[in-house]
């Protein structure tokens, strides 16, 4: 079986996100909304990327943000893959014209998999914890029962993972990656680099 991909998400640091290429991340992820504790801005991204050894993806997340904000952020930060958290229909992900991943946010009776085909698009398909108002970064776990056994994407999963329960979201969900802000956190925002490779080292069976 291939290696699981990591994602550390939620970096607002350049020495978080340097710590978390040199553990083994694949990918680090900078949020672009504003009422995001792990927000950045323009300045704070571009110095990260700068700095990032190649080979590291650089997702920026983007919350139902406006099409001319959007493109700001692109004219200045050299983001490798874009991540929809909001309601962005595919007409919305695809106007960049770069890859992207969408996320969906599961609840008991969804049909995931209708929701996943909406986006044939997309690079991949993350799933995370539904919770009223709140996109995304919540740290709660969902029922990954109800995740389809074979989805039409690569599936990234995240949601509650951490380093104590992350080898255990890989044995049963098999995603193609895994996802992680808040569990590997000292702070919001502020990554603690050993449970940063912890958790990778547990999603890997290190």
């Amino acid at each position: 079986m291939t290696a699981v991909r990591v994602k550390i998400c939620g970096i607002t640091r350049l020495e978080d996100a340097l710590a978390a290429a040199a553990a083994g991340a694949d990918a680090i992820g900078l949020v672009f909304y504003a009422k995001s504790p792990r927000a950045v801005d323009i300045e704070q991204a571009r110095a990260i990327l700068a700095a990032l050894p190649p080979f590291v993806t650089s997702v920026g997340l983007f919350v139902d943000a406006e099409r001319s904000e959007l493109e700001r952020i692109l004219a200045s930060v050299p983001l490798d893959l874009l991540q929809f958290h909001g309601d962005e229909s595919v007409q919305q992900c695809e106007a960049f014209g770069r890859p992207y991943i969408k996320a969906l946010r599961v609840k008991a009776g969804d049909d995931i998999a209708a929701q996943v085909a909406r986006y044939p698009s997309a690079q991949g398909i993350l799933l995370d914890a539904y919770v009223e108002g709140v996109p995304g970064g919540t740290g709660e776990a969902f029922d990954w029962s109800l995740i389809p056994q074979a989805l039409s994407k690569p599936l990234i999963l995240a949601g509650g993972l951490r380093p104590d329960n992350v080898a255990e979201a890989v044995s049963r969900v098999r995603p193609y990656a895994v996802d992680v802000s808040g569990g590997v956190e000292a702070s919001k925002g502020v990554k603690d680099v050993e449970k940063v490779g912890a958790f990778i080292r547990a999603a890997r069976g290190n």
